[in-house]
């Protein structure tokens, strides 16, 4: 082929044109696939970030569940030692 594109323009001209509508075409399917990318890693980073929120309303509720039962505790025993 290259032979060919040496002696005759239009024959170089018309593969050109071939060559670019493959190499656009390719770039088009690349683009899907990138874009379905970030679709998924913006709903890998949702879903942790879910994950992580969970966790800490978690850590959240035992915390203010042990403050509440120490402070039951302290008050039980101030009471039983005003007695």
């Amino acid at each position: 082929m290259a032979d060919i594109e040496k002696e005759n323009l239009e024959a170089h001209v018309e593969l050109c044109a071939e060559r670019y509508r493959q190499l656009n075409m390719k770039l088009d399917s690349l683009d899907h696939k990138v874009s379905a990318m970030e679709g998924m890693i913006s709903d890998i980073k949702d879903v942790l970030s879910d994950a992580g929120d969970k966790h800490n309303r978690q850590l959240i509720t035992i915390g203010t569940s042990l403050i509440v039962v120490l402070i039951g505790a302290i008050i039980t025993l101030l009471v039983n030692l005003a007695k």
